[in-house]
C-alpha cells in the first residue's frame, strides 16, 4: 500500500477496493445465470433450479470466501499477493521443488492473460445487450457500440485513470446495492428460493443429472471469474479492507441477486436471455443498462490495470522482455501504463468481440484459463501450508484435497468448452507461457556464456597496475551481468584505449523476490582499490530502476561536481544461433534474438541519460 492508503481507515479502503478489486466478479450476474440456464436446457425445470442456485452459492463461498479470502490472502510476499508474488516467495523457501513452483506460477500467470482479454469483451457486450430488451430496434447497433466503447477504454489508458478512479468506488457501491435490491424484490415473490442455501440441493442435482451437471458446472464457474483479484490486489489495499468489502458488501449482494434471478424463473417466467434486466421494472431498465455499462467499464479497467501490474512484476523478475513503463500519476505507484500490453490486449479483445459477436457465445470461451490458474494456485497453496505455515502433512493434504477436487471439477467442465471457443484463451495462454519460458532461458544462456569468458576482478585490477594503464580524470559506470568479475565492456575499453577513468564503478543490477527494497539497502558498494568500486543495486519486482538517482549519493559521484560528465558503459549483445549439441533449438534462438532486438533499450529501462552512454557491441552464440 502507498503511504496515503495506509493513513485511511479500513472502512474507507474497503469502499475504494469495491471500485478496483470486485469489478470482474461483480459484473458476473450479467451473464452467469443466463449461461447456466441455457446449458441446462430441458433440465432447467423448477425442481432443478434450486440445485443450480445452490451450486452457485457454494461455489462463491468455497472458492472465493474460503480458498482465496481465508487461505490465499494469508500468504503475502512483503504485502504483495498474486500468483507471481506467491511463486517468488515459495522459490526462496523450497529450492528442491523450484522448477515445479516456477512452472505452476508461470502457467497461472499466462492463463490469467488468456482470460484477461475476454473479460472486457464479455462484460461490455453483456451490459449493452440489455438495450435490446428495452429498445429492440437497437439490436443491430450493439456490436458496433461495444467496439467503440472498448476502443475508448483502451485509448484513454495513456492518460492514466488517477482522476476518474475516485468515481469507481461510488459507482460499484451503487451497482452492488442495485444487485441486492433487484434480488430482494424478486425473492419477496418467491421466498422459498432461499432453501438453496442448503448444500444438499447442489449435491442432489449432481447425483441425479450426471453428464449434464458436469456441463453446467462450466457455466457455474463464471460466478467466480475474478476471484483471483482478491489475492492479486492485496498489495494495493491490504488484507482487512478487502475482507470487509467482500464479506460485508460484495458477497451478500451477489448471493441475493443470484437468488433473485432464480426466484424470477421459479415464479413461472420464461427463462430467456437478460434475466438480470428483467428483474427491473420497465421504466428503470434504461438507467440499469447505463449503470451496468459503467460497472463493466470499471471491471475492464481493473483487468487492464492488473495486466499492467503483472507484466511489470514479470519483467522485473526476468520472465518477460523489457518494456517501457510510464508512471501516469506521481503520487500513486500503482498507476502505470505499458503501451505494448495495452494495444496487444485491445487487438485481441476487439478480435474476440468481432469473432464471437454475443456474450452467450463468449461465455463458451470464458473461464477455461482461469480454472487452470486456480488449480495452479491451489498447488502452490499446499507448498505454502507445508513450508511457510509449517502445517503437518495430513492437515495440509486434507484441505488441499477439497480445493483440488473442486478445481479439477471446474477444469474438466471447462475443458468441454474447448471446441466451442475455449481453445482461444488456451492458445493465448500457451503463447505467453512460451514467450516467458524462452526469454528466461535465453537470458540465462547469455549470462552463462558471458560468465565463461570473464576475468576475476582482483586479477583484472592487478593487470591494470602491472601494465601501467593510464588513469584519466572522470567518473565511469560499467554495467555488468555478473558480480565479482571485470565487466567485459571495461576490458574491451582498456584494451582499445589503454586508459581508464580515475573513478570507476562496476555495477550489477539484481531484482530480488520481494516487492520493494528499503532505500538504505538498495546499494552495496565496495572499494576494491583506490578509485575502483564494485557495487550491486537491489530492486524489488514492483519497483522502477533509476540508476543515476541511486548512484547520486555514492562517493565517486559526490566528488563529481558535474553529474553530466559521468559516462555509462553498457554492452549490446547480438544473439546468433550456436552450432553445437548444447545450443538452444534454432527456433528458440531466433525468437529470443528477435525479442532482444525489440525490447526496451537498457538506457531507457534504467533511466540512463542517453547522451552520457557508450554502448559496445558483441556477438553471443547461444
Amino acid at each position: 500500500m502507498t503511504h496515503t492508503q495506509q493513513e485511511k481507515s479500513p472502512g474507507l479502503l474497503a469502499i475504494s477496493a469495491l471500485g478496483i478489486v470486485f469489478g470482474d466478479i461483480g459484473t458476473s450476474p450479467l451473464y452467469t445465470f443466463n449461461t447456466v440456464i441455457q446449458l441446462a436446457g430441458d433440465a432447467a425445470r423448477p425442481e432443478t433450479i434450486l440445485g443450480l442456485l445452490s451450486t452457485l452459492f457454494w461455489t462463491l463461498i468455497i472458492v472465493t470466501s474460503i480458498k482465496y479470502a481465508l487461505f490465499a490472502m494469508r500468504i503475502d510476499n512483503k504485502g504483495e499477493g498474486g500468483v507471481l508474488a506467491l511463486m517468488s516467495l515459495l522459490q526462496n523457501n523450497q529450492a528442491k521443488r523450484q522448477k515445479w513452483i516456477i512452472a505452476a506460477g508461470l502457467l497461472g500467470a499466462a492463463f490469467i492473460y488468456g482470460d484477461g482479454a475476454i473479460t472486457p469483451a464479455i462484460s461490455v457486450l453483456s451490459a449493452l445487450e440489455g438495450l435490446e430488451l428495452v429498445l429492440p430496434e437497437t439490436a443491430n447497433y450493439i456490436l458496433p457500440l461495444t467496439i467503440v466503447l472498448l476502443v475508448l477504454i483502451f485509448a484513454i489508458q495513456p492518460l492514466g485513470t488517477a482522476k476518474i478512479s475516485q468515481f469507481f468506488a461510488p459507482v460499484m457501491l451503487l451497482w452492488f446495492a442495485t444487485l441486492a435490491l433487484l434480488g430482494i424484490r424478486s425473492i419477496i415473490n418467491y421466498p422459498t428460493v432461499l432453501w438453496a442455501l442448503n448444500p444438499v440441493h447442489a449435491l442432489t442435482f449432481f447425483a441425479t443429472h450426471g453428464h449434464i451437471a458436469l456441463l453446467i458446472l462450466g457455466g457455474v464457474f463464471l460466478c467466480v471469474t475474478g476471484a483471483e483479484a482478491l489475492y492479486a490486489d492485496m498489495g494495493h489495499f491490504g488484507r482487512k479492507p478487502i475482507w470487509i468489502a467482500w464479506y460485508a458488501v460484495a458477497l451478500p449482494c451477489l448471493l441475493l441477486n443470484y437468488a433473485g434471478q432464480a426466484a424470477f424463473i421459479l415464479s413461472g417466467t420464461d427463462a430467456n436471455n437478460n434475466i438480470l434486466y428483467r428483474l427491473c421494472p420497465p421504466e428503470w431498465q434504461i438507467p440499469l443498462v447505463i449503470l451496468a455499462t459503467l460497472a463493466t467499464i470499471i471491471a475492464s479497467q481493473a483487468i487492464i490495470s492488473g495486466a499492467f501490474s503483472m507484466t511489470r512484476q514479470a519483467i522485473q523478475l526476468g520472465w518477460l522482455p523489457r518494456m517501457k513503463i510510464t508512471q501516469t500519476a506521481e503520487q500513486s505507484y500503482g498507476q502505470i501504463y505499458l503501451g505494448t500490453v495495452n494495444w496487444l490486449l485491445m487487438a485481441v479483445t476487439l478480435s474476440l468481440v468481432i469473432f464471437f459477436q454475443s456474450s452467450e457465445r463468449l461465455a463458451a470461451a470464458y473461464g477455461i484459463a482461469v480454472s487452470i490458474t486456480m488449480l495452479m494456485t491451489t498447488l502452490l497453496l499446499y507448498i505454502a501450508m507445508r513450508k511457510i505455515w509449517r502445517w503437518n502433512k495430513m492437515l495440509s493434504l486434507s484441505i488441499t484435497a477439497i480445493f483440488i477436487l473442486i478445481d479439477v471439477g471446474f477444469c474438466v467442465a471447462n475443458m468441454l468448452k474447448v471446441f466451442d471457443g475455449g481453445y482461444v484463451p488456451l492458445l493465448l495462454a500457451m503463447l505467453i507461457f512460451c514467450v516467458m519460458f524462452i526469454w528466461r532461458r535465453g537470458v540465462t544462456r547469455v549470462s552463462q556464456t558471458v560468465a565463461e569468458k570473464t576475468l576475476p576482478v582482483d586479477e583484472f585490477l592487478s593487470s591494470l597496475q602491472a601494465d601501467g594503464i593510464s588513469r584519466v580524470p572522470g567518473v565511469a559506470v560499467f554495467l555488468t551481468r555478473v558480480q565479482n568479475v571485470a565487466p567485459p565492456v571495461m576490458r574491451w575499453h582498456v584494451k582499445r584505449n589503454q586508459a581508464l577513468h580515475d573513478k570507476i564503478i562496476a555495477l550489477t543490477i539484481q531484482v530480488l523476490d520481494v516487492p520493494r527494497v528499503r532505500e538504505e539497502d538498495k546499494l552495496v558498494l565496495t572499494e576494491k582499490l583506490p578509485g575502483f568500486w564494485q557495487g550491486v543495486a537491489y530492486y524489488g519486482f514492483m519497483e522502477k530502476p533509476n540508476i543515476p538517482e541511486l548512484l547520486r549519493q555514492t562517493p565517486p559521484l559526490k566528488a563529481c561536481a558535474d553529474h553530466e560528465s559521468v559516462t555509462y558503459y553498457i554492452g549490446h549483445e547480438s544473439i546468433v544461433a550456436k552450432d553445437s549439441a548444447d545450443a538452444l533449438p534454432r527456433w528458440q534462438s531466433y525468437l529470443f534474438a528477435w525479442m532482444m532486438r525489440n525490447c526496451l533499450h537498457v538506457t531507457e529501462y534504467y533511466q540512463l541519460p542517453g547522451n552520457q552512454v557508450i554502448e559496445i557491441g558483441r556477438r553471443i552464440a547461444i
